[in-house]
């Protein structure tokens, strides 16, 4: 009998033996990528047996030393960023208890007072050496507006006499166009103390008012002489604005006063005319703001002739009293965001 000369198929069952192996080999890499959280997805499909790394095998060792320096640079750099206050909010809030100084600004309203002006201005500079100064001068006919300027003084010359309401809105206009956060207010005429101007703005840094007046007749200013047409007016008034703001005021007509920065733009945009400091002070509370009064001493004047006479004093009285009684249906309240 013939043998057969046919091979056998060694070929066929190795390739198919090599299939099985590859098949087991796959089959272990997927479990034991799936059991490690499945890291790297290229794990699945990789012929060769699966090593467990810090990192995905796939991903270079130098690339892995490279990245983990990038991330530790990265957490420096925020360290340092932060220490410098860029993101940390302790310094933030450092920075906010550093409190800048406010810009305070003093309106001397001054008609006339050439022999007084100065000496006034002289005692603001004195006082504080970094108050600001502004004299408005109210179409004087003499030298006040160069008197207050050779003081030391900035000076808003009106072209002609505007009245007291005038001239002391000119000079809130002047302090919102510069920013100022408090103005003092006091007459050109020497008889308001400027060492008393502490007292004005205690009660504005402490928060518990927006306009502070300096009353003639609180407890503690001392005695006040004055003719008797004039003091009874300014009780009149201040009768009549204490039922009208449901608030005890003793001296509705001083001049002497400290208001924040609400209360300059509330004047700035809206300000009476005549004996302005009795409708101001109805105005004040109309719109919500806070007033309060501190004993102020008033001071002789030694210069110059007051211009309120006794026939000027029975006229402000009625003029001033209707127009508190018809403005509080007529008078337009002005926002404190349009003024």
């Amino acid at each position: 009998m013939r043998a057969s000369t046919r091979r056998p198929r060694a070929g066929r069952s190795s390739s198919r033996a090599r299939a099985r192996r590859s098949s087991r080999i796959r089959t272990t890499g997927s479990s034991a990528g799936s059991s490690r959280g499945r890291s790297c997805s290229s794990s699945t499909t990789r012929t060769r047996r699966w090593r467990p790394t810090a990192a995905c095998s796939t991903i270079p060792r130098r690339r892995r030393r490279w990245a983990r320096g990038r991330e530790s640079a990265s957490s420096t750099s925020t360290r340092t960023r932060t220490a410098r206050g860029s993101c940390s909010s302790s310094s933030a809030s450092a920075w906010g208890r550093a409190r800048v100084p406010e810009r305070r600004l003093a309106i001397v309203p001054a008609r006339n007072e050439e022999e007084a002006v100065g000496r006034v201005v002289a005692e603001l500079k004195a006082f504080d050496p970094g108050l600001d100064v502004v004299v408005i001068d109210d179409g004087s006919e003499d030298l006040t507006a160069t008197v207050a300027r050779e003081a030391g003084a900035a000076v808003v010359s009106l072209p002609f006499n505007l009245g007291i309401g005038g001239a002391v809105q000119t000079g809130f206009k002047y302090a919102l166009a510069r920013g100022y956060e408090t103005v003092i207010r006091l007459d050109g005429d020497g008889q308001h103390d400027p060492q008393q101007i502490p007292n004005l703005l205690a009660p504005l840094e402490r928060g518990e008012a927006d306009v502070v007046v300096g009353s003639r007749f609180a407890a503690g200013a001392g005695e006040y002489r004055a003719p008797f047409a004039r003091r009874a007016g300014i009780r009149w008034f201040a009768h009549i604005v204490s039922l009208l703001t449901r608030q005890k005021l003793t001296d509705t007509t001083s001049g002497f006063q400290a208001v924040n920065a609400q209360a300059i733009r509330l004047f700035a945009a809206d300000y009476p005319h005549d004996y302005p400091e009795v409708e101001a002070a109805v105005m004040v509370v109309r719109h919500r703001l806070r007033i309060m009064e501190v004993p102020a001493t008033m001071r002789g004047r030694e210069t110059g002739r007051s211009s309120i006479t006794l026939l000027r004093s029975v006229y402000y009285a009625i003029k001033v009293t209707l127009a508190l009684l018809i403005g509080i249906f007529r008078r337009r309240v002005v926002p404190l965001e349009e003024a």
